[in-house]
């Protein structure tokens, strides 16, 4: 099974892109951010009628989750970690196995960017990340499944992440505060799978729009997979899908793994 985190920066500005990639990968599962729509403006049909099942947590204009799946889902739940404040950040389901019993907990999250280390943004950012890690705890307690959490972190781990270090030395997206909380995730039993796969690495998920960042490189890996109990076989960041016109900033990473 493969599963897809793909941050698309507007699902109705990008579907021509998303479909094209779609028809020629065919993933099993896709975890999508920033809809930048309300639900019932997703455009369900384009995928229903490729055989998968959806399931959104929108927002004008904003923000906004979704999961996409031919593995069919049940136990649905959204508005968290800090339920009520507005901010359709993440979605979860358990996608069924064989013989319809839940076999893995997926997790899809659109994480604060943060804005300015000065700003309410940021500070809101801190606040989220720790109700986040309380939550999942929470949720991988309540479920005793193995997890995937995936999604847009809006964090780089570390230096192998970022394409100049010195330049985004604390800085938003790579602030110790910010990868103290993804440390924080980690140690409730998950891995990054890519950094698993690739110790040595050095490669990237985001690339601004500005300054021509992906031709040269300039990126941020911020895309990630968390797993628990979960065997990963590969991770790919598919370049190439990014370097299309009108794609989006994020590339789609995705992870395989057995059954």
């Amino acid at each position: 099974m493969n599963i897809t985190t793909w941050n698309i920066n507007s699902i109705r500005r990008r579907l021509e892109r998303v479909l094209e990639w779609v028809d020629e990968h065919e993933p099993d599962v896709l975890c999508f951010q920033e809809l930048k729509c309300q639900d019932g403006e997703f455009p369900a049909e384009a995928f229903t009628s490729r055989g998968y099942q959806v399931s959104t947590f929108g927002q004008k204009t904003y923000n906004g989750v979704a999961i996409v799946s031919r593995v069919p889902h049940v136990d649905v739940v959204t508005d968290f970690p800090i339920p009520g404040d507005g901010q359709a950040r993440g979605i979860a389901c358990s996608l069924l196995g064989v013989g319809g019993a839940p076999a893995l907990r997926l997790v899809n999250l659109y994480v604060v960017n943060g804005g300015e280390l000065a700003s309410d943004k940021y500070s809101y950012k801190l606040r989220w990340l720790e109700a986040l890690v309380a939550w999942v705890k929470a949720e991988k307690e309540r479920c005793g499944l193995p997890m995937v959490v995936c999604g847009d972190f809006n964090i780089a781990p570390g230096d192998l992440d970022v394409y100049d270090p010195k330049k985004w030395h604390e800085q938003v997206l790579c602030t110790t505060p910010e990868r103290d909380h993804l440390r924080a995730l980690l140690a409730l039993g998950f891995v990054d799978s890519w950094r698993q796969l690739h110790p040595e690495e050095r490669t990237y998920s985001w690339f601004d729009y500005r300054g021509g960042g992906f031709d040269r490189n300039e990126g941020l890996r911020i895309d990630h997979h968390l797993v628990s109990d979960v065997k990963p076989i590969e991770v790919v960041i598919d370049h190439d899908a990014r370097a299309r016109t009108e794609s989006s900033d994020h590339a789609p990473v995705t992870l395989f793994i057995s059954g």
